[in-house]
């Protein structure tokens, strides 16, 4: 059996000061991060629909077992720099704060791939479930789970995409059954697991798998409010004038020419670089910051198209 090494990343234990400061970052997002809570809180510790339904309605209606048969999946979809991998990495923050349990966040390597060989990537996969569920089991306790798991997978059309492209190898075909097959393994065990998965083409990815999904998030570009809502966090401190972010709110905006910003245009491209423009002799400046939002160029559209 493979090693925790050979199939992860280092675990990182949540919450953690790293990751919260970024959930944090992480704005105009709200609607995606209330929704994301319920939905991962429900999967990781079905006791509190449990506790809910005895508190709202004195049973436990049909509904609920509705819900305990869904997957532990969640779907993360949308264009390049939407925050899906962000989010993916630093949402158990939140979780551990509400549920009040422990988070590891396991994150599979693309070595899990394989180099190829007939039956490797397979067998790589089978493995990296079998440690997620040993490690979930350890998570159970008597009243409810000890801690939760929640194993993050990357640019995952790259490893499940659909098994109905024509041109897709033998070896990725099966290893889109075992991936399926250890997400079904995870089902009725009541271990405190959550399986996400990124991925910038929905529709690259098997359907099987995507019929599976408990959730499916899709990220788009910030519209005019919540590049608002960036930018004020992003430059707060910096002493802009209040009419600034109104034309940094339109100059990252969509024209007939190109498409607008992206949140990562924003927080890692736009508001860096007027910082690094004016470092270290002279201060940001309006003028400084607009112009650089007039220079920049957005990542590109990310077509979502099947292979």
């Amino acid at each position: 059996m493979s090693t925790q090494d050979e199939l992860f990343h280092p675990v990182v234990e949540l919450p953690e000061p790293v990751r919260a400061e970024r959930y944090a970052r992480l704005v105009g997002v709200d609607d995606i991060k209330d929704r994301l809570r319920k939905e991962a809180t429900v999967l990781a510790d079905p006791s509190s629909l449990d506790r809910w339904a005895q508190q709202h309605h004195g049973t436990r209606p049909q509904a609920l077992r509705l819900l305990a048969d869904r997957a532990p999946l969640l779907l993360f979809a949308g264009d390049v720099g939407a925050g899906k991998s962000a989010l993916a990495e630093s949402f158990g923050c939140d979780l551990a704060s509400h549920l009040k349990l422990p988070v590891s966040l396991y994150r599979l390597k693309l070595s899990a791939r394989g180099s190829g060989l007939v039956g490797e990537m397979t067998t790589l996969i089978g493995d990296a479930f079998a440690w997620l569920l040993t490690e979930g089991k350890k998570a159970i306790g008597s009243n409810g789970s000890k801690a939760v798991l929640i194993f993050v997978v990357d640019e995952a059309d790259a490893l499940v995409q659909s098994r109905e492209a024509i041109q897709m190898h033998h070896e990725d075909r099966a290893g889109v059954d075992a991936f399926l097959a250890g997400l079904d393994s995870l089902a009725g065990t009541g271990a405190p697991i959550l399986v996400v998965l990124c991925s910038n083409r929905l529709s690259a990815l098997d359907p099987a798998l995507q019929r599976r999904a408990a959730a499916t998030f899709e990220f788009g570009r910030p519209d005019d409010e919540q590049r608002r809502t960036v930018l004020e966090a992003a430059v707060d401190g910096l002493g802009l004038k209040p009419g600034t972010v109104d034309t940094m709110v339109t100059l990252t905006g969509p024209t007939k020419d190109r498409p607008g910003f992206t949140f990562s245009d924003l927080t890692q491209r736009l508001v860096p670089s007027a910082v690094l423009r004016a470092f270290p002799d002279q201060p940001v400046t309006d003028a400084t910051i607009l112009e650089v939002a007039r220079c920049l160029r957005p990542t590109p559209v990310f077509s979502d198209q099947r292979p």
